[in-house]
């Protein structure tokens, strides 16, 4: 359980340092249920920004290697605007990847590093379960946000799918892919 240096970028505005990574044992339900405490202190969902279009990200991480993405606001535009904002202010610096369940996900930006934090703001939930079209499938490399069991209540903590969880589709808002360096990801996953 080492320290793993990050660095993001989407355009050039996101950095992400000294990201720890911790490997854990949960129940894939847990991770994707219990996430209560991702709740807002401002939830005017109608008034969340927007992005729309193809935005790209880096994450690199010290001495595994880059992880390219590219984040779809033509799907969910208030999860893309939402991401880019807390990277902009910086949100992300210094937290973790808190959970990681091989053949499954790994998850991050929780600045309590352990499943509980939130950010601000909580944005609605672009996914079927919640009236929105958006089609993409929570297979291998799709980026996504985690929830609460309140379908209103992501916030800043996102997970990226190991392997194929089609399952997922509709319950999650899923805004971007891996496009390059998921073996590293696979390489997280052994260490």
């Amino acid at each position: 359980e080492g320290k793993k240096t990050m660095l993001i970028k989407a355009g050039t505005v996101i950095k992400m340092k000294n990201i720890k990574k911790y490997l854990t044992a949960f129940l894939a339900i847990c991770l994707l249920i219990s996430l209560t405490a991702c709740k807002s202190k401002n939830n005017e969902y109608e008034n969340d920004e927007k992005l729309n279009g193809t935005h790209n990200a880096v994450i690199t991480v010290k001495d595994y290697g880059d992880i390219k993405l590219e984040l779809y606001g033509d799907i969910a535009p208030v999860t893309v605007a939402n991401f880019v904002k807390l990277v902009k202010e910086g949100f992300y610096d210094g937290l973790t990847f808190h959970r990681a369940i091989e053949d499954f996900m790994i998850q991050g930006g929780d600045p309590d590093g352990n499943g509980t934090g939130h950010s601000d703001q909580s944005i609605y939930g672009e996914f079927t379960l919640n009236g929105f079209e958006n089609n993409l499938s929570h297979t291998r490399g799709v980026i996504a946000m985690a929830r609460s069991t309140d379908y209103n209540s992501a916030s800043c903590q996102f997970f990226i799918v190991h392997g194929d969880s089609p399952h997922l589709d509709g319950q999650y808002a899923a805004f971007g892919k891996v496009t390059e360096g998921m073996e590293i990801i696979d390489k997280m996953m052994k260490d």
